[in-house]
């Protein structure tokens, strides 16, 4: 494993990954998959069968990339049509920074279970109730620094949609990544020597701006 790998691998969806499936082939469906995510993905878990979902199919994303893609379904979420995506295929699903900028991501999470075999998991990762009273920064460290962000959701909401699913629940709380924590003196100076704008992800996991909920499919 590279560097850039291994410094994926501490990624907080990945983690939880990486302990359902290890080095072991799954299928995982994406749910916005910009910024690299395919090649983020497929560095940490080379063996899985990786498809990816987004609205645009260009963002942040280079022919490396889509050829390290399995699939990739090009669609708007809110319009609750996944007809394309198979059913009772994947192993895993992962969908990170994407619910808050959906008005109806409640019923896009519903929508999307079926996609999921019977004992499968799924990730879920969004700015909490938390993140409307911290202070803003370049880069989002309050909800309302991204005008993009429409919803704010919590651990108990999406815990009662998976309960009421077919899912069960296995850990849900604010995002606490101590590798993010204890780099962060590491990328404070990063961006001194670079010159550039702290960003207020560097402070995510100490000031917990992000909540996340780990789910198990336990029936159909």
């Amino acid at each position: 494993m590279n560097l850039k790998a291994f410094s994926s691998s501490f990624i907080t969806k990945f983690s939880f990954l990486k302990r359902a499936f290890g080095n072991k082939p799954f299928r995982l469906l994406d749910i916005g998959a910009g910024n690299h995510s395919a090649t983020k993905a497929k560095s940490v878990f080379p063996n899985c069968e990786y498809h990816a979902v987004d609205m645009e199919k260009d963002y942040n994303n280079t022919e490396a990339d889509f050829k390290l893609m399995d699939a990739f379904y090009e669609m708007d979420l809110t319009k609750l049509d996944f007809s394309t995506i198979p059913d009772n295929y994947f192993d895993a699903i992962q969908m990170a920074h994407v619910i808050e900028h959906l008005y109806n991501g409640d019923d896009v999470v519903k929508g999307l279970l079926p996609k999921l075999k019977r004992g499968g998991y799924i990730y879920l990762e969004y700015p909490g109730e938390k993140s409307t009273r911290l202070p803003s920064m370049e880069g989002s460290l309050n909800f309302k620094d991204d005008p993009t962000h429409v919803r704010v959701y919590s651990v108990k909401e999406l815990s009662a949609l998976f309960d009421a699913n077919g899912c069960q629940v296995l850990k849900g709380q604010i995002r606490r990544n101590s590798w993010f924590i204890m780099a962060m003196p590491l990328r404070i100076i990063k961006c001194w020597v670079t010159g550039k704008k702290l960003q207020g992800n560097i402070f995510w996991d100490l000031l917990g701006f992000a909540e996340f909920v780990w789910a198990k499919k336990i029936k159909n």
